[in-house]
């Protein structure tokens, strides 16, 4: 294993759909905010639009908006090169025809020191996931919904 790779938090990535194609740049502040505070560190965004024909396209960054109003030139060069063509298409697939979206492939790096030391002693990650805030909130309401009335779940 290389250096660099020990000295890794875990990675993980995101594809973010904007229906009509639709981009208001209200997120990028923030995104950018947990670069700056060592959060995460970005690996690669890619943005693609997906043709009502299926196409999937990969966009400059300055094919994203023509609005003038949002710049998204301070994510150039965000670039890794671990997102390949195949990649595009697996999220491209996610998406709508005639939606866009962004592939964001990013290390937490909040997470870097716990997992230099799991790896050196040994421990190995062997299933990971995510729950969708709104599955979660879905089962809080039948949780809160099998309750007899004056209990609680707690």
């Amino acid at each position: 294993m290389s250096d660099d790779f020990e000295e890794m938090g875990p990675v993980d990535y995101l594809v973010l759909e904007f229906p009509g194609n639709r981009m208001t740049g209200e997120a990028f502040p923030l995104l950018l905010d947990l670069v700056d505070r060592h959060v995460v560190r970005i690996l690669d965004l890619l943005f693609v639009r997906k043709d009502t024909d299926g196409t999937v396209t990969v966009l400059e960054l300055s094919d994203v908006t023509g609005d003038g109003e949002l710049d998204l030139t301070v994510f150039e060069g965000a670039s890794s090169g671990l997102l390949g063509r195949d990649d595009v298409d697996e999220a491209g697939a996610a998406v709508e025809p005639g939606n866009s979206a962004a592939i964001l492939l990013y290390e937490n790096t909040w997470a870097a020191p716990l997992a230099r030391a799991l790896r050196r002693s040994g421990a190995q990650m062997v299933a990971g996931g995510r729950i969708p805030v709104q599955a979660l909130l879905a089962s809080l309401d039948e949780v809160e919904g099998s309750q007899p009335q004056g209990t609680s779940a707690a």
